[in-house]
């Protein structure tokens, strides 16, 4: 018999040795703004102007509701499917175990890469700031904080996190004010509405190619889904956050760009002729335009804050191993969780390594910068075309919904969004994922023929 759409299942209480619930709608928001960072266009508005020609506020409106799609299909699934597995437990019920395995594999590439690549980043502001202490020395110290604030509970990881925010958001309205204050006193320096139609050399194909990286932008908004367990109330609230943190983000990404914008004194065509200043024009701006020393507060503002995004990653990624191991699908060890605090402390602790290793060996690279910026964001990416394929799979294979079209088209037209920024990824991120996938594929055999052999056993010993 189908379910009717608006009947959701009620949140199960927390079994015995499981995840606590303690997150409100505010943590889990707080959670997936962290993650994205809203101040995140700043560092990408060079890069962004440049391809568009100077229209990078409608570069991130489009984006914005290019990723409203997948939004869409986690929202969905998380009330049907409200599981701390994320993506995994969504391919499951949507699709099977084995392709509940894959998608939780690929989407755990990118939550290993992106808390290494932010304590990276961390660890090479901190060495602006204080040259003769080494990279490596600043990234480890961000991975041992980290841990032991997530070890600490996922309540005390939120409510850091909650004063954080607060904080990132104040420098962010700070900025906004001086730019209008700026604007109404000495004008703009651009039209008042290039940021949304571009100036002299405007194209389509340059602001979808800019949407394609925009979008990047928004990954993290999905790790909220993998605290479904953690949640009180109703499971609607994890699709409630969901939605909500990707609407504001973009209205902020949007303004904050528009503001910028209207103050860059740099053309796109100088920014894409010196692609060495696209990534620090945004704080050139602010210093010459508001002021050096509120530049600084903003520069050091965003040095802090991928500590902040690889809490929450690291926070998501033993979410993601706790849930694949209670499934069966990773070692059982990983489904361990404190009787304390009621987190995965195994997972934590396998994370935390897994990040060290591979955030210390960048920064002892010349390169290592590039080559983490380059791997991360194919693994997600992958996991959200099965998330899309899992809606259609669940809902309308599943015969679930009577709104069969409605759960077929948003998802279809989702991943012809998702493929399409795939297609423009860097050549060295789809070649790591491809590796990644190809010993996933390995890993998932190896497993069916161990479990085959496991039921076989009592069979030949009668």
């Amino acid at each position: 018999m189908t379910r009717p759409d608006h009947l959701a299942p009620e949140a199960p209480s927390a079994p015995e040795g499981g995840l606590h619930r303690t997150l409100s709608l505010r943590h889990l928001v707080v959670y997936g703004l962290l993650f994205i960072g809203v101040t995140a266009p700043m560092g990408t508005f060079g890069v962004l102007d440049a391809r568009s020609d100077g229209a990078v506020a409608l570069v991130f409106l489009v984006a914005t509701l290019a990723m409203a799609f997948t939004a869409w299909s986690y929202a969905r699934m998380s009330v049907a499917v409200p599981r701390a597995g994320s993506v995994s437990a969504y391919a499951t019920a949507g699709l099977g175990r084995r392709a509940g395995f894959m998608a939780g594999w690929m989407i755990g590439l990118d939550y290993l890469f992106i808390p290494s690549l932010a304590a990276l980043f961390t660890g090479i502001a901190s060495h602006a700031l204080l040259p003769t202490v080494p990279v490596w020395v600043f990234t480890t110290a961000a991975v041992v904080i980290i841990t032991a604030l997530n070890l600490g509970g996922v309540r005390l990881a939120a409510t850091v996190g909650i004063v954080s925010l607060a904080v990132e958001i104040l420098i962010l309205a700070g900025f906004c004010v001086g730019a209008v204050v700026v604007l109404v006193h000495d004008g703009p320096a651009r039209p008042w509405l290039s940021p949304l139609t571009g100036l002299d050399s405007f194209t389509l194909t340059g602001v979808l190619g800019a949407v394609s990286v925009a979008a990047l932008a928004f990954l993290g908004f999905d790790a909220i889904a993998t605290f479904a367990e953690e949640t009180t109330g109703s499971p609607r609230r994890v699709g409630q956050a969901l939605i909500f943190c990707l609407v504001l983000a973009g209205v902020l990404f949007v303004l904050q760009t528009y503001l910028g914008a209207l103050l860059m004194t740099t053309t796109p065509a100088e920014l894409a002729a010196h692609p060495e200043e696209q990534g620090t024009v945004f704080y050139t701006m602010i210093g010459d335009s508001i002021g050096s020393w509120f530049g600084t507060t903003v520069t050091t503002a965003r040095a802090v804050g991928p500590v902040l995004s690889a809490l929450v990653a690291q926070a998501a990624v033993s979410r993601l191993m706790y849930g694949m191991a209670r499934d069966g699908q990773l070692p059982a060890g990983l489904a361990s969780v404190s009787r304390r605090t009621g987190v995965p402390r195994v997972a934590i602790v396998v994370s935390a390594v897994a990040t060290l290793v591979i955030a210390v060996a960048a920064a002892l690279k010349s390169d290592g910068l590039d080559l983490l910026s380059s791997m991360v964001t194919v693994g997600a990416l992958t996991a959200f075309v099965f998330l899309h394929v899992a809606v259609v799979g669940y809902y309308v294979v599943g015969r679930r919904t009577e709104r069969r079209v409605l759960h077929t088209v948003v998802p279809a037209v989702g991943v012809v969004i998702v493929v399409a920024v795939l297609v423009l990824a860097s050549h060295l991120a789809l070649e790591v994922a491809g590796v990644w996938l190809v010993l996933g594929l390995v890993v998932m055999v190896l497993r069916a023929r161990r479990e085959a052999r496991a039921s076989a056993a009592p069979g030949r010993a009668g």
